[in-house]
C-alpha cells in the first residue's frame, strides 16, 4: 500500500466571526492511499489555535504515518492518540479504500438520496445589521433550527437579536441553539445564561473555557437553560478519561467534532457513554472540505440521531470541492445524481 499526504487551504467566501476571531481561510490536510489500483481518501482536517494536534511537527507526524501505513489501523490509532485530526483522517481513509467507490463509505438511505439529515443554520458573529441578515438569509432558506455564535459582540446586542427572533416565532417553530465558543467569564456567566433563558433557548455551547470542569459543573447545576460541552471535550483520549469528565460535569449535551475527537471510533465512545449517562449528543463538522464533511455526514446518518446536527459548513468555501452534499429546506441532502468534482483524487496526488 502507498500513502501521501497533501496539504489545502479553503477560503471562506465571507471571513467568519467567532470569540476566538476572524476567520478567512481555514488549512486542512489530506491522505491518500493506493493498494491494487484502488483509492482511498481521508481528510486530516486540523483546525488552528482549537485543534490539540495544532502542533511544530504536524506535518512531520503526517509524513511518519505515510511511511508506516502498513503497521494497519490499531497500531497507527495508538501511535495517533495525540494527533486526533489524522488519526480522523486515517480511520476515513482506510473505510474510503475498503469500499467501492471511495466515497461511499457508509452506504444507507441518506447515500440513496431517499432521506436528508436535519441540520442548523449557523449564524456568524458580527456587526448587528450582518448578524440579522444571516439570520434572515436562514429562515427564508427553510431552516428551523438556528445556532448563533455569540460573545464577541456586546451583550445587549445579541440578546436583542434574540429578542427579535422570539417576538417573530415561538420555539416550536425555530429552535434557537446559542455557542459562546468559552467567551463568558465564570463570574458573569450564570447572569448571562438567566438573561438568555427568556427566549426559549434550547442550549448553550461551551459557555466558559474548557479546562475549569468544577466551574463547569456549577453551571450546569444552576443553569436555566441545558449546558452543551464543545471544547471541554478536546485532548480526553482515554475512555476512563472521558467517563470522569462527563460524570464530573454532567452536562445536559456534548457536541461531537470527529476531526477534533479522533475519528467515529473515538466519538462513539463518547456517545456510549453519554447514553449510559442519560446525556443527549449531536455531531458537528469542523469546517473540513466537501471530502471530509461528505464521510462525517454518511457516518452521522448511521446514528439514527434525530437532533438537527451541525454540518452544513460545506457551502462557506469559494474553492471546496463539487460534491453530491446539497442543502435544501434546512437540511443536508445527498444528491446520488450529482458527481464529484473530476480527476479529484489525482488533483490531489499532485
Amino acid at each position: 500500500m502507498d500513502a501521501f499526504y497533501k496539504k489545502y487551504d479553503l477560503i471562506f467566501k465571507k471571513p467568519g466571526g467567532t470569540s476566538r476571531g476572524i476567520l478567512k481561510k481555514k488549512e486542512t490536510w489530506f491522505i491518500i492511499l493506493k493498494d491494487q489500483g484502488k483509492l482511498g481518501i481521508g481528510e486530516c482536517g486540523l483546525f488552528r489555535g482549537l485543534s490539540i494536534d495544532d502542533v511544530p511537527d504536524y506535518e512531520d507526524k503526517l509524513a511518519w504515518t505515510c511511511s508506516n501505513i502498513h503497521l494497519g489501523r490499531e497500531r497507527l490509532f495508538d501511535d495517533l492518540m495525540e494527533y486526533p485530526s489524522i488519526r480522523c483522517g486515517v480511520e476515513q481513509a482506510l473505510i474510503s479504500l475498503g469500499s467501492e467507490n471511495p466515497f461511499l463509505l457508509f452506504p444507507s438511505g441518506f447515500t440513496q438520496s431517499q432521506v436528508p439529515i436535519n441540520i442548523n443554520g449557523l449564524i456568524w458573529m458580527g456587526s448587528e445589521e450582518y448578524m440579522r441578515e444571516q439570520i434572515a438569509q436562514k429562515i427564508q432558506l427553510g431552516f428551523n433550527c438556528i445556532k448563533i455564535k455569540i460573545g464577541a459582540i456586546d451583550f445587549k446586542t445579541e440578546l436583542s437579536l434574540l429578542a427579535s427572533l422570539r417576538n417573530k416565532f415561538t420555539k416550536e417553530e425555530i429552535e434557537l441553539r446559542v455557542d459562546a465558543n468559552g467567551a463568558f467569564e465564570p463570574h458573569e456567566a450564570l447572569d448571562k445564561l438567566m438573561k438568555l433563558a427568556v427566549y426559549d433557548i434550547h442550549s448553550i455551547e461551551q459557555p466558559i473555557k474548557q479546562g475549569f470542569p468544577l466551574k463547569m459543573r456549577y453551571l450546569c447545576e444552576n443553569s436555566p437553560l441545558p449546558v452543551a460541552l464543545d471544547e471541554e471535550l478536546i485532548g480526553h483520549h482515554n475512555i476512563t478519561e472521558k467517563e470522569i469528565l462527563l460524570e464530573t460535569i454532567k452536562p445536559a449535551f456534548i457536541i461531537l467534532k470527529p476531526s477534533l475527537l479522533g475519528g467515529f471510533a473515538a466519538c462513539k465512545e463518547w456517545i456510549d457513554l453519554a447514553g449510559k449517562l442519560n446525556i443527549g449528543w449531536w455531531i458537528t463538522s469542523a469546517l473540513e472540505s466537501n471530502i471530509g464533511l461528505n464521510a462525517i455526514a454518511q457516518w452521522t446518518y448511521t446514528l439514527n440521531n434525530k437532533m438537527a446536527q451541525g454540518l452544513g459548513t460545506g457551502t462557506l468555501f469559494t474553492n471546496n470541492f463539487n460534491s453530491p452534499l446539497e442543502i435544501k429546506s434546512g437540511k443536508l441532502h445527498y444528491n446520488k445524481k450529482t458527481k464529484w468534482e473530476q480527476n479529484l483524487i489525482s488533483k490531489l496526488c499532485t
